[in-house]
């Protein structure tokens, strides 16, 4: 969890006018190699990144559910306990654009409204198959009272930040801060997560 998640969510948060933003630490992910940190761990660190924010919440259903964390069944328990409010469920240009290798990826915009967080410099390289539902389910001003079925492209900040990048810096032993929270930094380290080869060399 860094700065660039926590920033463009909080710019959609701000567009979009939401009531709070649930983040969602996933279980088992369906589309990449399980995570170092274990679901637990993972949680305390976005619980470490939100502190004392009024409009972010953890939310971690998808971590006492057996399988993979297809974002659907997710949507589908949001909406036992909201069946009348609006969801919006947030996805970055690169998970839009895959959208179609979802589990039952039509049923999403179904249960919530899908935003599209995009930057400046990004592109949506659709599918034929995207590109058709993309205009077909573009949101207007006044859809923001709608349950769900819309989507919604939302400008945020410019932050190339990645997580992918910050782990392979912890592990070369590289300095992180002002990339993520220091409290996250302290936890990555309490832990011992991402250990740096020079660290492996001294201590082996």
């Amino acid at each position: 969890m860094h700065f660039g998640h926590l920033r463009t969510g909080l710019d959609v948060v701000e567009q979009l006018n939401l009531d709070h933003l649930r983040l969602i630490p996933c279980a088992i992910p369906p589309h990449r190699i399980e995570p170092v940190a274990t679901a637990k761990q993972r949680r305390m660190m976005l619980e470490l990144a939100i502190k004392n924010h009024p409009k972010l919440v953890v939310d971690d259903r998808e971590l006492g559910r057996d399988g993979p964390s297809y974002s659907v069944d997710t949507l589908l328990s949001l909406r036992e306990d909201f069946p009348d409010n609006p969801l919006f469920i947030l996805m970055g240009t690169d998970a839009f654009c895959s959208l179609p290798s979802w589990s039952r990826w039509q049923q999403i915009i179904e249960l919530a409204h899908i935003v599209v967080m995009q930057r400046a410099d990004e592109a949506l390289l659709m599918s034929d198959e995207l590109q058709t539902f993309y205009e077909t389910h573009q949101a207007q001003k006044q859809d923001s009272q709608l349950s769900a079925g819309k989507i919604w492209s939302v400008s945020v900040t410019q932050m190339s930040i990645s997580a992918t990048a910050i782990r392979d810096a912890l592990e070369q032993g590289r300095d992180v801060r002002y990339l993520l929270p220091d409290a996250v930094i302290s936890l990555i380290e309490q832990l011992g997560l991402y250990p740096s080869a020079a660290a492996s060399r001294t201590n082996g």
